[in-house]
């Protein structure tokens, strides 16, 4: 009688684990997508929905009531400029004794006049 050898449980574990393995990510990636598609659809929605003129009012106000930024470690005029929302150039005529090489954290820059 021939000698039959055995199978190693492996050549078809292998193959399972791997399948299974792409359903996970599949499922991951699936389930990401699906949240940041249906927040944008909310914002969407939302958007296309009239918005108060209260909302509105508070927004605008609220960037007009800050008039100064405080300088963190690592900051230089063109991030605060992103940061704030104000010119670069602006932000250069409120501040003419502003140096942008000698920044540091903890001094006032002025955004507004």
């Amino acid at each position: 009688m021939a000698f039959r050898r055995r199978r190693s449980p492996t050549r078809w574990l292998a193959p399972v684990a791997l399948v299974t393995c792409a359903v996970a990510v599949y499922a991951v990636v699936d389930n990401t997508l699906l949240k940041n598609d249906s927040s944008s659809k909310k914002g969407n929605e939302t958007t296309q929905r009239s918005t108060p003129s209260k909302t509105t009012t508070r927004e605008t106000s609220a960037t007009k009531r800050r008039r100064s930024y405080t300088v963190k470690s690592g900051d230089t005029l063109s991030a605060i400029s992103v940061k704030t929302g104000v010119s670069l150039a602006t932000i250069e005529r409120l501040n003419p004794k502003l140096d942008a090489d000698t920044l540091h954290a903890g001094q006032k820059v002025r955004l507004a006049p």
